[in-house]
């Protein structure tokens, strides 16, 4: 073969090659589309605005609006101290301050449940309702069939002076944009099951099933901010994926079912614990970015649906992802 016949064929594979990129963004571009199209019927109630201006006399009214906010075993003279309590008055001001409008947070979620509905047709919308939950970080939002209650002052910044006494690694996504991301991470949990078997290899790929749903949810949300990492976290995991993955293999940990396990690398944490000298420098939660890598790995080497993926095991989505960092 000449020069002449090589530089054509080189040609040739440049145009297949950019061919196929502009068919997949095409492909891309129409699911979009086909999202965006998405009519949503989307109900948000500010509860703590509500809440905010009332008085004792507007209790009742309260109640019959949003019943399931007004547990029967408090009765009226505790909402009669809380709408004069100090604390309280001082969230009410700070979500204020915060939260004037909420139009933004609702674009993100609306964003959200279009992709969800388009990917589960079967879901409901749920009506929203914000409130202050008195900085219940442990359940910043709650997610049932027909209602979303989202705690508002568990948003307020990173640095918010509600916030001293939690831990950074906790109050570091203690902000708005975590919002949307909180929500899908409930409807994520609902929708991946847990695996059967409890080695150290399942668990990471039921938190990478997870994490690729809400990814998928979110669009174009960035990829630290779906992890709950930093900038300089995420950068960190992506430039030492190999060195982590060989830990792994080298420690013969992939089927390991000690418990120990999670609380090193997949549950909330301030660092990853390999137990060596630069243990401080990582990222909590490291094999659920792991679990990621390798559910990813696995979606673009196999033609299966997002619903085919949750309902696919470990062992045959570790066995077809080819997963080499």
């Amino acid at each position: 073969m000449n020069y002449k016949d090589t530089n054509s064929m080189n040609k040739m594979l440049v145009l297949l090659v950019m061919l196929g990129l502009v068919t997949g963004c095409a492909e891309i571009s129409k699911e979009e589309a086909a999202i965006e199209a998405i009519e949503l019927d989307m109900e948000v109630r500010r509860f703590d605005q509500l809440f905010a201006k009332s008085t004792i006399d507007g209790l009742d009214n309260l109640k019959g609006e949003f019943p399931y906010l007004f547990s029967k075993k408090y009765p009226d003279e505790y909402w009669a101290q809380r709408f004069k309590d100090t604390i309280q008055l001082e969230i009410n001001e700070e979500l204020a301050k915060a939260y004037p409008d909420f139009s933004q947070e609702e674009e993100g979620l609306e964003n959200l449940f279009r992709h969800i509905v388009y990917y589960f047709p079967e879901t409901t919308v749920p009506k929203v309702v914000t409130l202050a939950s008195e900085v219940d970080y442990r359940n910043k939002v709650v997610l049932a069939d027909s209602l979303l209650l989202i705690g508002l002052d568990t948003y307020l910044g990173t640095d918010h002076h509600f916030y001293i006494g939690i831990p950074k690694f906790q109050s570091k996504n203690f902000r708005k944009e975590q919002i949307a991301v909180d929500v899908a991470a409930a409807f994520a949990n609902q929708k991946v099951s847990k695996p059967r078997t409890q080695d150290f290899l399942s668990e990471m790929i039921y938190e990478g099933k997870k994490l690729y749903l809400m990814k998928t949810l979110l669009g174009e949300t960035p990829l630290q901010e779906v992890f709950g990492y930093t900038e300089s976290e995420l950068t960190f995991a992506q430039e030492n994926e190999i060195n982590i993955w060989e830990f792994f293999i080298k420690n013969e940990l992939l089927y390991d079912t000690d418990k120990k396990l999670l609380s090193r690398f997949i549950d909330p944490a301030p660092f990853s614990k390999f137990y060596l000298s630069f243990d401080n420098e990582t990222p909590g939660r490291i094999g659920r970015f792991i679990g990621y890598e390798i559910v990813a790995s696995y979606m673009s080497k196999n033609d299966i649906s997002l619903k085919g993926l949750l309902n696919q095991d470990a062992t045959t989505i570790f066995a077809n992802a080819k997963y080499k960092p």
